[in-house]
């Protein structure tokens, strides 16, 4: 049986990662800030599925939580095959509204903690000869939106300049960009979502399912909703002038309120 580690693995896309890995037979270390969360979900992913489920305490805004979770990554005696890089938050408020500690928490969880966590398992990963992660970025990567898709644009550009140098080992990178996923994500960061067409919601499991089903084919980046990646090829041909300005009348329709 293989192991796989995800963060941010209680709610959201991270809990969908869990339950569809759970069920495919793979253990899991589960990791996120609340162990009470995180044995709860660790005991029904063991009762449902007969996995082995590890707890993983971890705070990913901080030195000590991404070494904890480093070390568990390095360890070559249990080894961590699949690794789902996908703790994120996002921050209410446009540019300088927004505290420049925050701006920085945001910076340590989703571009340190996936730059260090990425070259733990990948360093394993390369000696075993196989292995396989999964960044999870955005959409907005694609836009110049703020301070949030600029993360996430480093996310993307990171993870597929990695995936072609490890080309040829073995091991796998892929950047996963969803658009809107119903989750506890704009819930924690204070953001309505009354506002948003029901259209471009996805739904979390679906997207995990077109996820590794794209990492199985060697995709460096998925984009797994077809409605999503249509938008995403107007995005590459449209001026970048004209971007900025749509993107900037839709994040004050469709953005935090």
């Amino acid at each position: 049986m293989t192991t796989a580690l995800i963060t941010g693995s209680t709610a959201g896309i991270g809990a969908a990662f869990a339950r569809r890995l759970a069920a495919d037979g793979h253990n899991l270390v589960l990791v996120a800030r609340d162990t009470e969360r995180l044995g709860e979900q660790a005991t029904e992913l063991h009762d449902r599925h007969g996995i082995e489920a590890e707890v993983l305490t971890a705070d990913l805004s901080t030195d000590e939580g991404i070494d904890a979770v480093a070390a568990r990554l390095s360890d070559r005696k249990n080894p961590v095959d699949l690794l789902i890089n996908n703790a994120g938050f996002g921050n209410k408020g446009h540019y300088l509204e927004v505290s420049m500690a925050d701006e920085l928490t945001m910076l340590k969880v989703h571009c340190e903690a996936v730059l260090r966590l990425t070259s733990a398992a990948t360093e394993t990963m390369r000696e075993r000869g196989r292995g396989g992660v999964v960044n999870v970025a955005s959409v907005a990567a694609f836009v110049p939106r703020g301070t949030y898709g600029a993360s996430k644009a480093w996310v993307v550009q990171f993870t597929q300049g990695a995936a072609r140098d490890l080309a040829g080992s073995g091991v796998r990178l892929m950047a996963l960009a969803p658009g809107f996923v119903r989750t506890e994500f704009h819930q924690r960061a204070g953001m309505g979502t009354d506002n948003i067409p029901n259209w471009m919601w996805l739904d979390a499991d679906k997207l995990v399912a077109a996820a590794l089903a794209d990492l199985a084919r060697g995709k460096s980046l998925s984009i797994p909703d077809p409605r999503y990646k249509a938008l995403m090829g107007l995005v590459k041909v449209a001026p970048r002038g004209l971007l900025g300005g749509i993107t900037s009348k839709t994040g004050r329709k469709y953005g935090p309120r």
